[in-house]
């Protein structure tokens, strides 16, 4: 998870993970299998990662954390705190936190979505993934619920920088900039935890300003110190984090041999979500890119007035039989994957129901039940017309975005925008190659 770390002082990288790996292994309960190492991976545009020193077995324990290791609220000698105030805490406390190692190794600049310019947002073009990002709504949070209790209470949480308080603009600024590297942090490097048998419900969540809505569902969230420096790979993937009744436990899920690195998983993430939360982008998650239409664009196209979607009979219809949704996900057709493999079944009702006669819809209502969720050329046409006015949001061409990607530099040369607009490059590709596969999929059933 560290590629998207920035450093500038050779020495000071190599102390602190020096720094990080003493305090590791003077922390009670706390076990390293001597066959793995903390590497500088900088060079391959990874940060830091973790290497075999020597072969590892299938099955061998490559390090064991005691769950009082893990930075979370009922490790915290302030428990009344939620994430990512207890970060902000422990962050602020300086070389007196029990973490203060831990910190030193933890970027502080990030590529996620969330630190993006507009400029840079810009060349997502048309990808919904842009609305998923809620940096107003972060900073809406952060104002009306982070701040006051910062405060409140200066002796917990001392400014930093140039500024005698966290009050007014220069304070309000400061503040922002914290509570987001923080709730990056939570949100890019923490691991979902499963709370013992006889704990209570202290772990609480990461900030759910950075979280979807399926993200906020899932169990508390706590960073695991040398678990989470374990870089992703989909296809790589060679370990896994077990969670035991005393301690998190990573395993090798197969044979890895010497000087190898060592891989965790995110799971089946579109490149899309994966540079959101983590800042990165790699071709090994390509399989899992998907791209998403609006209730809007479809109700555009099946030529349905769109400034007042509420009151038409017909989502109202599937509303209250709770099948509307805001927005349809659909995945890259994969492995000669059919239409009736990839579209959402709720998607396709909502085509059945937007393409009836009056008279069909009426004997719905009466009977107040839902179509089937079968495709014919009705619906196809209409879901043609409806990725049509979604591809035609992009701004270039599959074609032209190939031309630029051949343009650019290698990945390990580029910096700052630069890198920024490459990610984009990649995620907007490959939503495109996405629109191209499902639409010849609609031509080939006369949809055109």
């Amino acid at each position: 998870m560290s590629s998207s770390t920035h450093f500038s002082d050779p020495s000071s990288f190599q102390q602190q993970s020096n720094n990080f790996t003493s305090w590791l292994e003077g922390s009670p309960g706390v076990k390293v299998n001597s066959k793995i190492f903390l590497a500088d991976l900088r060079a391959n545009g990874a940060g830091r990662g973790i290497v075999a020193r020597s072969n590892i077995e299938e099955g061998e324990e490559l390090f064991s954390i005691p769950r009082s290791l893990i930075l979370a609220v009922q490790n915290s000698d302030l428990k009344s705190l939620l994430p990512p105030r207890l970060m902000i805490y422990e962050y602020l406390k300086g070389p007196s936190s029990q973490w203060a190692a831990y910190f030193q190794i933890l970027p502080t600049q990030f590529d996620t979505l969330m630190f993006w310019s507009a400029a840079e947002l810009h060349e997502l073009q048309a990808s919904a993934i842009v609305d998923k990002i809620g940096k107003q709504g972060a900073d809406e949070s952060i104002l009306g619920s982070i701040a006051p209790a910062v405060r409140a209470n200066p002796s917990l949480f001392p400014p930093v920088g140039q500024i005698s308080s966290y009050e007014g603009d220069a304070g309000a600024a400061v503040l922002l900039e914290l509570a987001h590297m923080m709730g990056s942090l939570i949100m890019a490097y923490a691991f979902d935890i499963e709370k013992p048998e006889d704990d209570d419900d202290e772990m609480n969540d990461a900030d759910d300003s950075y979280m979807t809505d399926d993200e906020e569902e899932q169990l508390p969230k706590g960073m695991v110190p040398l678990a989470d420096l374990l870089n992703a790979d989909a296809d790589r993937n060679n370990a896994r984090l077990y969670q035991e009744e005393e301690s998190l436990i990573m395993r090798a899920l197969k044979p890895i041999r010497e000087n190898e690195e060592i891989f965790n998983d995110y799971g089946e993430i579109p490149r899309a979500d994966l540079l959101r939360r983590y800042g990165y982008v790699t071709e090994n998650y390509a399989p899992f890119d998907v791209v998403e239409l609006s209730l809007r664009d479809i109700c555009q196209s099946a030529g349905l007035p769109t400034d007042n979607l509420e009151s038409q009979p017909r989502l109202q219809f599937l509303d209250e039989h709770e099948v509307l949704e805001d927005g349809y996900v659909i995945p890259r057709p994969l492995n000669n994957a059919s239409l009736e493999d990839i579209l959402p079944a709720e998607l396709v009702v909502l085509l059945t129901t937007l393409t009836q006669t009056p008279e069909e819809f009426e004997q719905r209502q009466s009977k107040n039940k839902l179509p089937k969720p079968s495709m014919d050329l009705k619906q196809a046409t209409l879901l043609y017309k409806a990725f049509q006015t979604k591809q035609a949001q992009y701004a270039t061409s599959l074609a032209q975005d190939t031309q630029l990607l051949q343009s650019l530099s290698s990945p390990a040369s580029l910096e700052g925008s630069s890198r920024r607009l490459k990610m984009a490059l990649q995620v907007r590709m490959g939503e495109k190659e996405i629109f191209q596969a499902v639409l010849a999929m609609l031509e080939s059933i006369g949809a055109a």
